[in-house]
């Protein structure tokens, strides 16, 4: 483990924050952790994180977004969990797919081992092969860091989570020059009468507790802060010291969490736990980037529609994201409007008159397509600043060739097999390809970006890194017509093209890749931030 600024010592040991949930799920101990690890790097350590996802899939990718939320994309191409994009985003780092461990992962690594032979006939079982397994994926996506985050999926109970919560227990027993912190997320609900109640937690505790763990810190998630009588309760049951109950209330917006915990003391207090309280920074020496950041006042609002077809906030989160760090950048509030896109089949003409800007994110199938691209229609024709993503900047190419160039019927093969211009195809090395897992053209790659675009503007390089998500592009065979027609291909990888734009348009822009899940708070994607300059132009500073 290498020393950072602050001069810690390897020889301390890993430090390992364990994050267990109880009584129900998206209670946002995700959001819990993230703000911790946010904290500590503030004071000056390397932190990481792995989140455990307890279902048998290998990965997220293969999960519909209507259910599962967003399928996030990360630079090695390992698609995940959301709240992986929690963690890049609190975090600032870059993670891997080492850094997802999915029950389905452990269990196909362990049986490939059993067929090739190399347990040496012994019983296969889920002590020790499986929680080995575990704890050997923990470690390893550890190393290098000075503290390690580590997030059980689910709740507690939850008969898919037990391997995992086994693990922990061993992981506690082995102590392998390991410090190791167990943090509790449970629910405090109000009775009728507005009393705090504590049973559920207690409850949650001692299912804890009968498997072999013991909390050392408990964290109340409730629409306010804990009352004094509700921590003194909760500490007496729970058998945790006073002073290692804290309170985590809604707040409006989940970039002030750091904020809210860092005033209750949760940070100090897991630095003493750890030993790491004499290596951290001074207080007054502590990175003030993300409090000054998130609480700089706003100048107005402005009206962002999302046309998507997924009724589900989680399903677009990174753009959601994305498109609040353009507005912490430009100090303006963003209003961001979800609208069905099949509702804007029939034509968008009025439908998107209040919104000052539109986006038309990715997805996959055919339904709410011909309502993505009316939507596009309308913001190309009526100037309205307009940024496409994957689907989104497929679906602009189709409007374009449909509407300027008189392609009637110009679709991507994908969606219509049938239509007479697929202007959209498959890449060639996604043909003959029978597994739908992980086959995609995935993961961070290199586009070039022609001199003088707004492209260029953008990224102030001749270059970007960006993250992808697709098995289909612009067909080779339309882009001289499309070009010449005055659609610009700014942005090209290889064959592919990656980024488009238009002249004499206040802002029209689409990508092939992700923007979006590379944007950080303290960092906000160039995409995002041009599409709101599109905006606040278009304004007139009336926003």
């Amino acid at each position: 483990m290498p020393e950072t600024d602050t001069g810690y010592d390897p020889s301390l040991g890993r430090k390992f924050i364990f994050v267990t949930g109880g009584v129900m799920s998206g209670l946002g101990k995700g959001i819990t952790a993230a703000s911790t690890g946010r904290l500590l790097a503030n004071a000056g350590f390397d932190v990481t994180a792995v989140k455990i996802d307890p279902y048998l899939n290998v990965d997220a990718g293969t999960m519909n977004p209507f259910q599962h939320g967003e399928v996030y994309v990360l630079k090695d191409g390992g698609e995940v969990d959301l709240d992986l994009g929690n963690y890049e985003r609190f975090l600032d780092i870059d993670m891997t797919f080492d850094h997802n461990v999915t029950t389905g992962k452990v269990y196909q690594h362990v049986i490939e081992k059993e067929r090739a032979g190399d347990y040496l006939g012994k019983t296969v079982q889920i002590i020790p092969h499986i929680t080995d397994d575990i704890k050997r994926r923990v470690r390893e996506a550890a190393a290098g860091s000075d503290v390690c985050i580590v997030e059980v999926g689910g709740t507690v109970g939850d008969i898919e989570g037990m391997p995992y919560l086994e693990a922990l227990r061993q992981f506690a027993h082995e102590q392998d020059d390991e410090d190791i912190l167990f943090t509790h997320v449970t629910l405090v609900p109000y009775s009728k009468n507005g009393e705090q109640k504590t049973k559920p937690t207690q409850h949650s505790v001692k299912e804890l507790r009968s498997i072999g763990l013991q909390p050392d810190i408990l964290v109340g998630r409730c629409s306010d802060p804990l009352d004094a009588e509700t921590r003194e309760k909760i500490a007496l049951f729970c058998d945790v010291p006073r002073d290692a109950v804290f309170s985590n209330p809604d707040v409006d917006d989940i970039y002030h969490v750091p904020l809210m915990i860092e005033d209750e003391g949760l940070d100090e207090y897991v630095m003493e736990r750890l030993d790491l309280a004499d290596e951290a920074l001074p207080k007054g020496e502590r990175n003030r980037e993300w409090r000054d950041l998130v609480t700089r006042d706003k100048e107005g609002t402005v009206k962002i529609g999302l046309v998507g077809k997924y009724g589900l906030e989680d399903a677009y989160i990174s753009i959601h994201e994305a498109l609040k760090h353009a507005g912490l950048e430009k100090r303006v509030n963003v209003e961001r409007k979800w609208i069905h896109s099949e509702n804007l089949a029939d034509g968008a003409d009025g439908a998107l008159d209040d919104m000052d800007g539109i986006v038309v994110p990715g997805g996959f199938g055919s339904r709410g397509t011909e309502g993505k691209i009316e939507a596009i229609r309308y913001a190309r024709e009526n100037d309205v600043p307009f940024l496409g993503l994957c689907l989104g900047f497929q679906m602009a190419v189709v409007e374009y060739a449909r509407n300027v160039l008189g392609l009637e019927g110009a679709h991507s093969a994908e969606l219509d097999e049938e239509t007479p211009y697929p202007v959209i195809d498959l890449l060639p090395e996604q043909k003959d390809l029978d597994d739908m897992g992980g086959t995609m053209r995935l993961g961070t790659h290199v586009t070039e970006i022609e001199p003088g675009t707004v492209a260029h503007e953008l990224y102030e390089e001749t270059t970007c890194t960006e993250r992808h998500r697709h098995r289909y592009e612009v067909n080779p065979d339309y882009i001289d017509d499309l070009e010449a027609a005055g659609l610009i291909f700014s942005g090209i990888s290889g064959r592919r093209m990656e980024i488009l734009e238009l002249p004499d348009h206040p802002y029209f822009f689409g990508t092939q890749f992700h923007p979006e899940f590379r944007s950080r708070p303290t960092r906000a994607s160039p995409p995002f931030v041009g599409f709101l300059d599109g905006v606040l132009s278009g304004t007139g500073g009336e926003h």
